[in-house]
């Protein structure tokens, strides 16, 4: 742990996502829990994006765990831009967190429980997108490895669904196959 890793801390990115900048570094000074994670989605950003924005709506990740068994969305509910200040999320009925930064169709950076993430879109020409994940949290050392455990169980199932959903929608949306 002397370089600043912990167990769990990296999942489908490179060195390069990991030494990259994220709007999240910019609210937590010297954290002592950094995370990151991505996924290669065969859509474009702008087919991610609505997905990730439904973040507003639920968590889409295992919703027995955190959404106390209420189904995430698999469709598209219409959810605008978030705007610095709303709610960042809904979990199990109750509203969480703050949006803190947002980029319309590249970023989305919000705080929930301590713990502050940024949705990262990074374009892969025109049919692909790298969907990126960072969060950073101040901690205790102890605590560190557990949540960032926890975090890599819920972060990979939430982008695994996005992915999957996207692909999907993209896939209807053109008319493919």
């Amino acid at each position: 742990m002397e370089d600043g890793r912990v167990i769990g801390d990296r999942w489908g990115v490179s060195d390069s996502e990991v030494s990259r900048s994220y709007p999240c570094d910019a609210f937590v000074t010297a954290p002592t829990l950094r995370a990151w994670r991505g996924v290669a989605v065969q859509a474009p950003a702008g087919a991610v994006w609505p997905w990730v924005v439904q973040v507003g709506v639920a968590p889409s990740s295992y919703d027995w765990i955190d959404n106390l068994g209420r189904r995430s969305p698999r469709e598209l509910v219409g959810v605008p831009d978030p705007r610095v200040g709303e709610r960042f999320t809904t979990a199990g009925g109750r509203e969480l967190g703050q949006v803190l930064s947002v980029d319309p169709g590249k970023q989305l950076t919000g705080t929930v429980m301590g713990a502050v993430m940024s949705y990262v879109l990074v374009p892969q020409g025109h049919a692909a997108t790298r969907l990126l994940l960072k969060v950073v949290m101040r901690t205790s050392r102890w605590a560190a490895p557990g949540l960032c455990v926890g975090d890599l169980v819920m972060a990979r199932r939430q982008s695994l669904n996005w992915k999957r959903l996207a692909e999907r929608h993209q896939h209807r949306a053109t008319g493919a196959g």
